[in-house]
């Protein structure tokens, strides 16, 4: 491509930006609103996702081991859970562990413990974790057959709800980012269409002296590129704007709230936006004058 098209093709792209001054801003605040919901909508499921994942990496299998087993015989059951399918983590907590974990949720009433050294009747027990939530009552099915344990608990009935709801809100997150994404293709399609639609006549004498499509396409397709880019970084800049400031806020009042604030996943989500602005604008161009480059 020669130096000298190119550079009709970014004046042409510009010139039609400044003609069409009203439509053009109407097409950035389309981006900008559009990829605002969808970065937030994106931030939504993420942090959602997050807080699942919070949730189930905190679910643990409780194994109470009947008394008077041996040591030899507790190291065998140990290495018979490792080896069950889904579990990654298996943690041996004696009596007088349990005894003193006790003692310290207790606080300043742990006085009521005293002289349970001697006899204590908490059970010796494994702690399990499962690699997915959904394998937390497989895992304690298991883990309740083995010999040598007494009884087995996991939080009954919440598990079940819990990846339930986890995968039913994962799903609906998705589907809110594909409508918003399907959204903002058709509205920014649909705004830059005016524009082509104010050139019709202009593009129709160009088709009639000869000039290929691509030479009637280009500049709009750097117009609709420039008008997603700008409302992309509008856009990004309100939503890196408004979460820090939500998370900073939320640290003071909520911070045990796991929200998602590493800077790699922030700036990959708004790196994401600014590229699918410029994806928008070239799809709306495309699809806009389409329909006036058969003349």
């Amino acid at each position: 491509m020669k130096i000298r098209t190119l550079v009709y093709y970014f004046r042409e792209a510009f010139l039609s930006i400044i003609r069409n001054s009203w439509l053009s801003l109407a097409a950035v605040g389309t981006v900008a609103i559009s990829l605002l919901i969808l970065g937030c909508s994106l931030l939504l499921v993420v942090n959602t996702d997050r807080l699942a994942d919070h949730l189930e990496s905190s679910l643990e299998i409780s194994a109470f081991l009947k008394d008077g087993l041996k040591d030899d015989e507790i190291r065998e059951l140990n290495e018979k859970i490792r080896l069950l399918p889904g579990v990654v983590q298996v943690r041996f907590i004696s009596k007088e562990q349990a005894l003193e974990e006790m003692r310290r949720s207790f606080g300043p009433r742990k006085e009521i413990l005293d002289g349970l050294e001697g006899d204590n009747p908490l059970p010796d027990t494994f702690r399990i974790k499962t690699r997915q939530a959904g394998q937390v009552v497989e895992v304690a099915g298991k883990v309740a057959s083995l010999d040598g344990v007494e009884d087995v608990r996991y939080g009954q009935g919440v598990v079940e709800r819990l990846v339930v709801v986890t995968h039913w809100v994962r799903l609906a997150g998705l589907g809110a980012v594909l409508l918003v994404g399907a959204a903002a293709v058709f509205l920014i399609s649909t705004t830059i269409r005016l524009s082509v639609f104010a050139r019709r006549r202009e593009i129709g004498i160009m088709k009639y002296l000869g000039a290929t499509n691509w030479f009637v396409r280009f500049p709009f397709l750097i117009e609709g590129m420039v008008l997603g880019l700008l409302g992309s970084l509008l856009a990004a800049a309100l939503v890196y704007a408004g979460y820090v400031s939500l998370v900073e806020n939320l640290a003071r009042v909520m911070p045990f709230v796991p929200l998602v604030s590493g800077g790699q996943v922030l700036y990959s989500l708004l790196g994401s936006m600014v590229g699918l602005g410029l994806f928008i604008g070239a799809l709306g161009s495309t699809i806009s004058i389409h329909r006036f480059l058969h003349v």
